[in-house]
């Protein structure tokens, strides 16, 4: 029987409404599924950007002691000695009762599985800005991206990522951090020129594609954008991302869940 983790991150120090209600929901998933649940609390990478060379605003990681939290998750990566599948699930996704397992649509031949943005149903004013946002990050990037006028690169959100003990491989013997240290990454750490916002997600998609891993394109229901995605109702997980922009931050958590039924 295959070992099968879900690694999720929630620091920073707040509680928030939204992530307990969302990690909650994981939990049941969890034991519905027979899956092992870690919840990170605390820091352990600390990924800092370069004072001396950052484009990126003091306040986006002064304000958690110097680090950027958005790499934490990264830490699941050291699990792959123990766990033959791993899930990372951020923090504000929502699991529906009604759920599959996910791992079980992940087959043995992929490294790698994900949601591609613009494959999801998504409302005219998001696929705007998944245009903008493409050109933005990957335009510089010389790989292919398989581009398409209306909604730019091909690149998966990476809220939701789904992983076979195949993809440890790529890590070549390095640790989290040491992976994160890498000097090619060096520009998406510290937000240098269109990566002064970027987080996890430019670096991973950037990667995956450089190193040709096997990857399977996974259906749309696993990864649903609240606002963004036009059939959220048939969303397996639910996404609430961009919490700043949901009313209320996100704390009213029952609003949001009338809003997805």
């Amino acid at each position: 029987m295959k070992k099968r983790l879900i690694y999720q991150v929630y620091v920073g120090g707040k509680k928030l409404k939204l992530y307990d209600y969302c990690i909650e929901s994981v939990k049941k998933y969890c034991e519905k599924y027979d899956l092992d649940h870690i919840v990170q609390m605390h820091p352990r990478l600390m990924i800092k950007p370069d004072v001396f060379s950052t484009n990126r605003s003091k306040e986006s990681y002064e304000k958690y002691g110097g680090y950027l939290p958005i790499y934490e998750k990264e830490n699941a990566f050291e699990h792959f000695k123990e766990y033959d599948q791993i899930a990372i699930i951020d923090a504000d996704i929502y699991i529906r009762d009604s759920a599959p397992n996910i791992f079980d649509d992940l087959g043995e031949e992929y490294d790698f599985g994900g949601v591609v943005e613009r494959d999801m149903p998504l409302t005219e004013a998001y696929k705007r800005k998944i245009l903008n946002y493409s050109r933005m990050q990957y335009g510089s990037l010389r790989l292919d991206w398989d581009w398409r006028e209306d909604t730019g690169g091909e690149f998966m959100n990476m809220g939701m990522m789904l992983m076979n003990r195949s993809f440890a491989k790529y890590l070549k013997g390095q640790t989290p951090k040491e992976f994160l240290m890498r000097s090619e990454f060096k520009p998406f750490i510290d937000g240098m020129g269109p990566w002064k916002w970027s987080t996890d997600q430019t670096l991973l998609n950037y990667w995956i594609k450089k190193e040709k891993m096997k990857v399977k394109k996974l259906d749309w229901k696993w990864n649903g954008l609240y606002t963004a995605n036009t059939k959220i109702d048939e969303c397996y997980f639910v996404h609430f991302f961009l919490k700043d922009k949901l009313p209320q931050n996100g704390e009213n958590v029952q609003e949001l869940m009338n809003g997805i039924i």
